[in-house]
């Protein structure tokens, strides 16, 4: 991914993210974990009530825009254990799990394919988002 974009990252996902990289930090996940810890060495990280409700945050559920295509679509970021994508719940540790965390509505990212391609991404919305719903401990 590239973004020199700010990311905000609450505490509390950052506590539960940094639990996820220890379980799945090595193995078939290794190169995963990595972006994931990429991205969230970036971050600035919040209170949980403090963040604000147009942020993507652990479990929020996400409306993105190809920009190339101009494709929409709407997933949910959840932790690897409730990642099911055929019901558009999308793993943390999927590359575009790690893109979208953070970022918030208007932001694009450059997302990886493969073959060395990438496509261009963009946060149009924020349905809901847990922290915004008085939801702190998801």
């Amino acid at each position: 991914m590239t973004s020199d974009q700010p990311l905000i990252v609450t505490e509390t996902d950052l506590d539960r993210l940094r639990r996820v990289l220890d379980q799945h930090g090595s193995g078939r996940n290794a190169e995963l974990a990595e972006m994931l810890e990429a991205e969230l060495s970036r971050a600035e990280v919040v209170d949980s009530q403090a963040v604000p409700p147009h942020v993507v945050t652990m479990n929020s559920t996400i409306v993105f825009e190809d920009e190339d295509t101009g494709e929409r679509r709407e997933v949910t970021l959840v932790y690897p254990q409730d990642a099911r994508s055929d019901a558009g719940r999308i793993s943390i540790l999927a590359p575009i799990g790690s893109a979208l965390i953070g970022l918030s509505v208007g932001q694009s990212i450059e997302w990886p394919l493969p073959g060395g391609r990438t496509r261009r991404l963009r946060i149009v919305a924020v349905p809901y988002q847990p922290e915004a719903a008085g939801q702190y401990h998801l």
